[in-house]
């Protein structure tokens, strides 16, 4: 029995044990990379066991990524919710247990999955955008969910924030809505840094220490926050700034990767509308002096979304072409964050491969689980990740293949 799956199989033992109550945490920083900025970090409600010992920690090499030196290639999926806000909320430690068992049968290995869905759950944030921290019950929801995650080899995505916190959506109730907390908080620095400080920062520390906590999604699609009304018409200097101070912190803190999950390429592009996670302009953003490290403020690897309808707007379509011709930058790992689980001009396993053939480094299609909304679940999609699987085995599971 390899030494991987020891490991894994202690991970699985762990799920069974209790998860600890209010423990201090560990706030040891993970990486001595850069200054720690912000200077302190608010700890968890939780003191997090990792079943993981460093070797299957994904790493960047150039426009790869690398387990223990060998490619990785993402076989990915969105499973981004079971019930709407499930941590510190709905979340069910048998259902998400059960939920990866299936990803991992169907040959996933990445999961993005939302931990924030809307931020009216699990965050303590008061009415005008000061931020607190998360509430015990979500960290103690994630302990479980990386635990399953290191059990069941899939290495997850975190998603922190969607367009959703900042949506006034009128189907919530107006007593509950937290949106204009949110609209507050990132158009304002010192709230901004809270929430990197009290949310951000002990997030990777906690449980950066897990090799399965694979990279943040520090916004999901982001430019609908910009471009739309009902989420506030936020300029992107605002958006991109927080980005910045995140990714820096991130960075200074664990070796968890950094990304945002923009839903088009023209703001993921020079070409188009102009690359709005670039190094050069994220830095921008990163004053000189005590605080954070500019040369830390970039994103690992992009995570463009893709829907037919941006084909159609002259956006291109990433299944037909380079992520150069894509009109990305090609200076590190690019994936497919987001793409119909039920395409119709393609298969989905046309896609995947394609994707794998032009130089992508993942798929994630949407979505494994939640409730169905015409685009796909876990039976629509598994049978493209079966099909990778069995063609790239060892570019998607490259410490081997944990048989359930």
């Amino acid at each position: 029995m390899n030494r991987h799956r020891i490991i894994s199989l202690l991970a699985a033992a762990a799920l069974m044990l209790t998860m600890a109550g209010c423990g201090d945490g560990d706030s040891s920083a993970s990486s001595s990379k850069g200054e720690v900025t912000p200077p302190n970090g608010s700890e968890t409600a939780v003191d997090f066991k990792t079943g993981t010992d460093g070797s299957a920690r994904v790493k960047v090499n150039g426009t790869d990524f690398e387990v223990g030196g060998k490619k990785l290639w993402l076989n990915g999926a969105n499973a981004p919710w079971i019930n709407w806000n499930d941590f510190g909320g709905s979340f069910s430690f048998m259902e998400w247990n059960e939920h990866f068992k299936a990803l991992h049968d169907s040959g996933i290995n990445c999961a993005r999955v939302w931990i924030s869905c809307n931020g009216e759950v699990g965050m303590d944030i008061d009415e005008d955008g000061n931020f607190k921290g998360a509430t015990e019950q979500h960290w103690k929801d994630l302990s479980e969910l990386f635990s399953i995650a290191e059990a069941n080899q899939v290495y997850i995505m975190a998603t922190v924030q969607s367009f959703d916190h900042y949506k006034d959506d009128e189907n919530v109730d107006n007593s509950q809505e937290k949106f204009s907390a949110w609209r507050k908080l990132i158009q304002d620095g010192a709230k901004t840094d809270s929430y990197i400080n009290n949310y951000i920062v002990p997030l990777v520390k906690t449980f950066g220490k897990s090799d399965y906590f694979f990279s943040v999604d520090l916004c999901n699609e982001p430019d609908w926050i910009f471009e739309n009304s009902e989420c506030g018409n936020i300029e992107w200097e605002h958006l991109s700034a927080y980005y910045a101070k995140a990714a820096a912190a991130i960075h200074a803190n664990s070796d968890v990767l950094v990304t945002v999950g923009l839903g088009m390429p023209k703001y993921n592009s020079d070409k188009i509308q102009g690359n709005k996670i670039s190094n050069g302009y994220l830095q921008s953003f990163i004053e000189e002096g005590p605080g954070y490290s500019k040369e830390l403020a970039f994103v690992d690897f992009y995570s463009t979304h893709w829907y037919p309808w941006e084909e159609g707007s002259g956006m291109g379509n990433p299944f037909k072409q380079t992520p150069e011709e894509f009109g990305l930058d090609t200076d590190r790992p690019t994936v497919i964050g987001e793409c119909p689980g039920t395409p119709t001009k393609m298969t989905l396993a046309e896609e995947y491969k394609a994707a794998y053939d032009l130089g992508y480094d993942g798929v994630l299609a949407w979505k494994t689980s939640g409730q169905n909304d015409g685009n796909g679940l876990i039976d629509d999609i598994s049978p493209a990740t079966k099909e990778m699987k069995e063609k790239y085995e060892e570019e998607i599971f490259p410490l081997g293949f944990l048989a359930a």
